[in-house]
């Protein structure tokens, strides 16, 4: 058993508790925690690190919608314009590939735990960063994504599917998570989602899907029109969305663990929907704006939780949590600062963990030990201040701990 005490213990639980001077005893999974009086009467005789003056110990964070195999972009898409940015993927998508090889995506995985994430919930399109996947310390629920809306190729992209997901089951581990991602409404034929999400029932894999990403969407599910309309007929010859956006929504009944991504486009229909199935919506600040799309109305949200992702680099100049943080805290101008700043971290670590089914998120007994620990700049007077001046003042951590251990 380990024993870490710190200036300031965030929970990050549903009561957004914070310890002044408390301490965490822990091995694989968190054994006890809360004030360092408490922690010292219970464990008199185990050995007490002390991360020192202002430090802050807290969950690790969870990037629930991650790319990893766009890495290599940096000034090679064009942003200002959702449709705009599509045509420069299409256009640039096997150069892109090619050179975002595994050193690359290794690379950028070690950035990743540098910067204060333990979790990852990676969206893989073709399979080719499994490798760096697998050997990450990072834990990894690995979404093996699906595409396709022509009748005529079902089968064949079934096929691709299945084996993909069948290669990721095989790696299967506490710390590597097979998953299942259906890429959007106006892209999977809903005869390929109803068999995919057969077998997600099947194994109890979670699920995640992009949903109304742009007000280009909308438009094509909504009435067959817009920019979508000539983007489809010139690359797959069809004049019309195979389905509509509420449709769409209900094939996803009975599946345990569930999150839509972006959402920016739904009303409040689609939004009742998807508290109706316990989904989470993964938030990406930074790519909506990036790509000049909607900011996602948190409000209208109630009681359905977001959580937070940097989606990859193709729409993102950093998959830095706190890099997304900060550009969220900017990006909500409407919100208190501090108290959106507690909403936050609870979306960036327990929400987080809800979104993907995990054990993890918060500093709280029986949950999975991981945990960041870094030094804020200068003491903080009150506690209600503390997560704005997390988020301002943090770009890399101390100590990155996951499952006890530190990596």
């Amino acid at each position: 058993m380990k024993i870490l005490k710190a200036s300031w213990l965030v929970t990050c639980d549903d009561h957004n508790t914070i310890i002044e001077n408390g301490a965490v005893a822990y091995e694989e999974n968190i054994i006890k925690m809360g004030s360092w009086d408490e922690i010292e009467a219970a464990y008199p005789s185990v050995y007490v690190e002390d991360l020192g003056e202002n430090s802050v110990l807290m969950p690790g964070l969870i990037n629930t919608h991650i790319h990893l195999e766009f890495s290599a972009n940096k000034t090679t898409l064009k942003y200002g314009n959702f449709m705009d940015w599509l045509h420069s993927v299409m256009q640039n998508r096997e150069e892109l590939v090619e050179k975002s090889n595994q050193e690359i995506i290794a690379k950028e995985l070690k950035k990743i735990i540098k910067t204060g994430t333990t979790t990852i919930g990676a969206i893989s399109s073709y399979g080719f960063d499994l490798q760096p996947c697998l050997n990450t310390p990072l834990n990894v629920v690995y979404f093996n994504e699906v595409i396709g809306s022509k009748p005529e190729m079902i089968d064949t992209l079934f096929s691709d599917f299945k084996a993909r997901l069948n290669q990721t089951l095989q790696h299967s581990s506490k710390r590597f998570i097979p998953a299942i991602a259906i890429h959007s409404a106006y892209s999977v034929h809903p005869f390929l989602l109803r068999e995919v999400l057969k077998i997600a029932h099947e194994k109890e894999l979670c699920v995640t899907a992009h949903f109304l990403e742009s007000s280009e969407e909308k438009e094509w599910l909504k009435s067959n029109s817009g920019s979508f309309l000539d983007f489809f007929m010139k690359l797959l010859g069809q004049n019309k969305s195979v389905t509509s956006s509420m449709e769409f929504l209900e094939q996803f009944k009975g599946i345990k663990h569930l999150s839509f991504t972006h959402c920016v486009e739904a009303n409040e229909e689609e939004l009742n929907k998807i508290a109706q199935l316990n989904g989470v919506i993964n938030h990406c600040p930074t790519s909506n704006r990036l790509l000049n799309n909607s900011k996602l109305n948190v409000k209208r949200l109630n009681d359905t939780p977001f959580s937070i992702g940097t989606d990859g680099l193709s729409s993102n100049n950093s998959l830095s949590m706190f890099d997304e943080l900060r550009n969220a805290l900017m990006i909500h101008t409407t919100r208190n600062v501090n108290t959106f700043s507690k909403k936050l971290l609870k979306a960036a670590t327990l929400n987080g963990a809800k979104a993907l089914g995990l054990n993890k998120g918060s500093l709280e007994e029986g949950k999975n030990s991981d945990m960041i620990a870094f030094t804020l700049p200068d003491g903080v007077k009150k506690s209600e201040d503390l997560a704005t001046h997390i988020i301002l003042h943090t770009k890399y951590v101390n100590r990155t701990i996951i499952g006890g251990e530190d990596v």
